[in-house]
C-alpha cells in the first residue's frame, strides 16, 4: 500500500480553534490519485480544506477498491475516496462495520477504448477486454454496454487489474483487445490511437463512486465524518466554478502525470457533464437502481435493504 506524499506548495493550514494539535487525524484510503476521480481529494489538499475543517489527513493507497474496503472494515483507515460503490455495498450486507456517507461521482465516467482495428462494441465477441475485478462495478457497466450491442456475458473474456492506469497499460501494451478508462486516461488513449467506442453514461446512469466510512469510527466521531462529507461539498463546488478550471487543471497534472491537454478535456467532460455530485446528499433513489443491478446478479439477496448502507446522523438522505 503506498503512502501519499503530497508536493503540493502554497498551502496555508487554516485550524480551527487556533492550535494546529486540535486536529483530528484521520486516514483516508483510495485506489490511486491518477484517475480524475481523485480530483476532489486533490483539491481538498492543494487548497487546504482538510486543515481548515480541523482534520488531520493522511491519505494512503491501495492496489484495488476491494483492498481500500477491507482497510475500512478492519479499522486501519477511517474514510475510503474514490471508492467504487458496489465493494462496500457487498461488505455492508456481509455485516461489515462501513457506511456510505456521500456520493462522489454519482454517474459512470468510464468509456469502453480498443485496439485501432476494433471499430465497434459488436466486434468485442470473443475478444479479451481489462475490467478492474470480477466483483468490480466496471464487469457490470461493460457488461451493459455489450448486451445490447449484441455480445452477451460469456461471449467476451475478461482479465482484472484494479487500477484504470494498470487497465490503461495493458491495453497500451497489446496485452488486451479493449479497456473501460476513466478520465484522463480514456482520453489519452483515443489521443494515442486507440477507438473510442462509447462511453458508460450511454447505457447505464447508476452512481458509481462515494465515501464510506468505518462505522465504529464514525459513531464515536460523528463531528468529524461530518466535516468530511463538508470538506467534500466545498472541494466540488470549488471544481465546480469555472474561474477554477486552469488551477484544477493543473492539480490533477500533478498526480496524474498525464498531458494538459488531455486533462482539459477530463474536466470538460466530467464537470459539463455534472458527474461529480454537489450537495453533499445521498441520492436513496439512485442507490436503489445500484442495489437492484446488484440483485439482478445474484450478488445480494432480494430482500437487502438499501437503507442499510447509511449512517444516522451522518448521511444525508434525498429521494
Amino acid at each position: 500500500m503506498k503512502r501519499f506524499v503530497h508536493a503540493f506548495t502554497g498551502v496555508v493550514a487554516l485550524v480551527l480553534g487556533g492550535s494546529a494539535f486540535a486536529a483530528e487525524p484521520v486516514t483516508f484510503v483510495s485506489v490511486g490519485s491518477s484517475s480524475a476521480n481523485f480530483w476532489p481529494s486533490a483539491v481538498a489538499v492543494e487548497k487546504g480544506l482538510f486543515e481548515a475543517a480541523g482534520i488531520k489527513h493522511d491519505v494512503v493507497f491501495a492496489q484495488s477498491n476491494a483492498a481500500v474496503i477491507q482497510q475500512v472494515a478492519a479499522g486501519s483507515a477511517q474514510v475510503s475516496t474514490n471508492s467504487g460503490l458496489v465493494d462496500p455495498i457487498r461488505a455492508i450486507e456481509k455485516g461489515a462495520p462501513i457506511a456510505l456517507i456521500r456520493l462522489e461521482v454519482q454517474a459512470p465516467p468510464y468509456s469502453l477504448l480498443a485496439k485501432s482495428a476494433i471499430k465497434s462494441i459488436g466486434e468485442l465477441k470473443g475478444k479479451l477486454i481489462s475490467v478492474g475485478g470480477a466483483k468490480d462495478i466496471t464487469r457490470i457497466f461493460v457488461e451493459q454496454m455489450l448486451a445490447p450491442n449484441g455480445v452477451k456475458p460469456g461471449e467476451f473474456d475478461m482479465t482484472f487489474a484494479g487500477a484504470t492506469s494498470a487497465r490503461f497499460s495493458a491495453l497500451q501494451a497489446g496485452a488486451v483487445d479493449a479497456a473501460i478508462l476513466t478520465p484522463p486516461f480514456n482520453f489519452h488513449a483515443q489521443s494515442a490511437g486507440f477507438t473510442m467506442l462509447g462511453h458508460t453514461i450511454q447505457y447505464s446512469d447508476i452512481p458509481f463512486a462515494g465515501i464510506s466510512v468505518n462505522t465504529n469510527w464514525a459513531t464515536a466521531n460523528p463531528a468529524t465524518a461530518r466535516k468530511v462529507i463538508e470538506v467534500y461539498d466545498k472541494s466540488m463546488a470549488w471544481l465546480y466554478d469555472p474561474k477554477n478550471r486552469d488551477e484544477s487543471v493543473q492539480i490533477l497534472m500533478k498526480v496524474s502525470k498525464i498531458k494538459q491537454a488531455e486533462v482539459e478535456l477530463a474536466y470538460d467532460f466530467l464537470i459539463k457533464g455534472k458527474f461529480f455530485e454537489p450537495t453533499g446528499k445521498v441520492s436513496k433513489g439512485k442507490l436503489t437502481k445500484l442495489v437492484d443491478a446488484l440483485k439482478d446478479l445474484g450478488d445480494l439477496p432480494r430482500d437487502f435493504s438499501v437503507d442499510r448502507l447509511f449512517l444516522a446522523n451522518v448521511t444525508q438522505i434525498t429521494d
